[in-house]
């Protein structure tokens, strides 16, 4: 299967594990880290990737006019199930059924790793945006995706062992708290990425490197975590 077939897949074990409160890293961290990236809200907002809809909710209850976009008919249900007065639009991500230049934000969260044509994704989101509006983007850090920590103490080091360079696919199960799921995602060095930005025109503004915040460390063997980044968070202006 494709990677947007296998997140249909775990659409169900998804909507459990994003919507335990106070469960994932959106909740906990994550959402907070990347909205400080945000211009303030304009005339419209392109959630590329909605998912359940929990960031669109976000940006709504904070002043933006969304849309949400995702390609799994069953969190597109689930967005509009939560959230009637939010539009929510089932398509491909590199084949937006919006006209050019209709939005002043685009945002992409935790999405592009998940995404099968991540450059023709980067470039449909360049040809939505007006010129001087933004995307604002989460990924995976491709650090992260392309190696794990041998062990769980604190000072365990954290190995690669195929090919950082190498683009591939992986699925990494998860069990937390009573939830389960399987994340699939594709790993991209951050050249791929940045190839695809150069490609579609964009500039970079800023450009973080987050990993879990010391504050919410709650276990010893966490702390391994703080040495490395979790995600990788850009802004990125279309001139």
């Amino acid at each position: 299967m494709n990677l947007r077939a296998q997140w249909e897949d775990q659409a169900a074990q998804w909507l459990a594990w994003a919507r335990a409160p106070g469960h994932d890293s959106f909740w906990r961290h994550h959402r907070e880290q990347f909205v400080s990236l945000l211009p303030d809200p304009g005339a419209l907002t392109l959630d590329i990737g909605c998912g359940e809809g929990r960031l669109s909710r976000h940006l709504a209850s904070a002043g933006h006019r969304v849309i949400g976009i995702d390609a799994s008919p069953s969190l597109i249900a689930a967005a509009r199930a939560a959230d009637p007065a939010i539009a929510v639009v089932r398509a491909d991500a590199a084949s937006l059924p919006l006209a050019d230049g209709c939005a002043d934000l685009a945002i992409a969260f935790m999405s592009l790793q998940d995404v099968d044509a991540m450059p023709e994704a980067v470039r449909e989101a360049a040809r939505v945006l007006r010129p001087g509006g933004r995307l604002c983007l989460a990924i995976v850090h491709p650090l992260n995706s392309a190696g794990k920590f041998a062990g769980l103490a604190n000072d365990a080091p954290f190995v690669i062992q195929g090919s950082y360079l190498d683009d591939f696919n992986y699925s990494d199960p998860m069990e937390r708290d009573g939830y389960s799921i399987v994340f699939h995602s594709a790993h991209r060095p951050l050249q791929s990425y940045f190839a695809a930005l150069e490609e579609a025109g964009f500039l970079i503004e800023r450009l973080r490197e987050p990993s879990i915040p010391e504050a919410i460390v709650t276990r010893d063997s966490s702390r391994r975590w703080l040495r490395v980044p979790l995600f990788l968070h850009l802004r990125c202006l279309r001139p």
